[in-house]
């Protein structure tokens, strides 16, 4: 892929308007770019440092239109936006990722089909439409398995973890999930959780950050610390090559992140579980702890610029916490931590689950 330079004083058009395309809009005004948002909801927290916002829904094909005409190159903040409205974009301006890496990774049968085309492992899965479907899926899969929705699930929504034989009948579990498109998972016997956050430019360059663990809490990332405890450098190589793997047969450009689950049984090994296409709540330690952060690499990488050094500050280790719900409250404290930095994201309403903020801390070895 060819892809011309955007230059400084250019406008960045970013699809979605959470915490996420805030910290991108943030890194991209550091770099002299202005940065034009467009997302559904009024109260958008990356509507407050934006240049301009456009509020709109993502099927509103005038509105798509008139925003990608006014922006140099688009990106997004996370993959469920339709592939129809970034289809409509890059009919109008340079969209990165591209259309198809969105669409192959917001359903979770697609994107494992896709990685296990590339014969990278995966947990064994199935697809579910119907009762009995499940049924068949749960003798071929055996239990535990998770069943989940194939698009729109995230921080543990959308999904049920099926145990025993006799747990539930077949039809009330189906009918659960509202009739959407299902997919049925083993389950992956996993010491902890991984993930591999980096990026890849047009012209093939890659650049990723050390490899993250994750510890997650009620389905929703508490923790991320880098770098992974215990691992071999061996299998911190392979997770690598895996997410290079997986962003080259994407021709993706931009940050990505893949989770992974870390095996001991057998040897350790890893097992992707999924792709997200776009910058990563795992990522977000590398504001202070890397010498360039993630939303500065993708904002680099989708401006056609030179990657930035994903080294580690100082090689120091870091730990991010995420601000869950009322944990925000604590934000006197935590300004007074040595050390301690702290990202509030401009939201609210502190509901439970909510992701409010985040705190790195960089550690003395």
């Amino acid at each position: 892929m060819t892809q011309s330079v955007i230059a400084p004083g250019s406008v960045l058009g970013i699809v979605g308007g959470g915490q996420l395309g805030r910290m991108i809009a943030l890194a991209a005004a550091n770099h002299g770019l202005k940065v034009h948002v467009y997302a559904p909801d009024a109260d958008s927290p990356a509507f407050d440092v934006a240049a301009r916002t456009t509020c709109a829904a993502y099927d509103d094909e005038a509105a798509l239109a008139a925003f990608a005409a006014a922006v140099d190159v688009v990106t997004y903040e996370f993959e469920n936006i339709p592939r129809a409205t970034a289809e409509v974009l890059a009919r109008h301006a340079p969209v990165h990722p591209n259309a198809d890496a969105l669409a192959t990774t917001q359903d979770r049968l697609s994107e494992k089909a896709f990685i296990n085309g590339l014969g990278i492992p995966t947990a064994p899965f199935l697809a579910v439409d119907t009762p009995d479907d499940l049924s068949r899926a749960l003798e071929t899969i055996g239990l535990p398995a998770v069943l989940k929705t194939r698009r729109f699930g995230y921080d543990g929504k959308g999904q049920r973890i099926i145990r025993e034989p006799g747990e539930g009948d077949r039809n009330a579990i189906f009918a659960e999930f509202g009739g959407a498109p299902l997919i049925l998972e083993g389950f992956v016997p996993f010491e902890r959780e991984v993930s591999v956050v980096a990026a890849r430019g047009a012209d093939g360059s890659f650049a990723a950050f050390d490899l993250c663990e994750n510890e997650h809490r009620n389905h929703i990332l508490a923790f991320t610390r880098v770098p992974a405890r215990g691992v071999a450098p061996e299998t911190a190589q392979e997770a690598f090559r895996i997410a290079r793997t997986i962003a080259d047969a994407l021709d993706y450009v931009g940050v990505l992140a893949v989770e992974m689950f870390l095996v001991r049984e057998g040897g350790e090994r890893l097992v992707v579980n999924e792709i997200a296409p776009r910058v990563h709540n795992s990522g977000h330690w590398t504001i202070e702890g890397a010498l360039t952060s993630q939303f500065e690499q993708h904002v680099r990488a989708v401006c056609g610029w030179p990657l930035g050094d994903a080294s580690r500050v100082g090689g120091l280790p870091s730990e991010m916490e995420n601000l869950i719900g009322d944990q925000v409250e604590a934000w006197r404290e935590i300004l007074a931590e040595p050390g301690a930095h702290l990202h509030l994201y401009g939201k609210g309403e502190a509901r439970p689950g909510r992701k409010m903020g985040h705190v790195t801390r960089l550690k003395a070895r």
